[in-house]
């Protein structure tokens, strides 16, 4: 082998890492969210729903595994 052989061979191992991080990069950048979603404007209910689940879990009426 000749020692451009060598060099074509390391440039070949430096474009595999380059294209796969181009294409993260282009996947990353058409997935990202472009049209953001409303606001939550239920935040009481969240809150009641919360303290609800945090009131269940709290009371003594578990079902005790035998």
């Amino acid at each position: 082998m000749t020692k451009g052989d060598h060099t074509v061979g390391a440039l070949l191992w430096l474009l595999i890492p380059m294209i796969a991080g181009i294409a993260a990069s282009v996947w990353a950048w058409t997935t990202g969210r472009r049209n953001h979603s409303p606001t939550d404007h239920d935040t009481w209910e969240d809150l009641d729903r919360y303290q609800q689940l945090r009131t269940a879990l709290s009371s003594n009426d578990h079902c005790k595994a035998a």
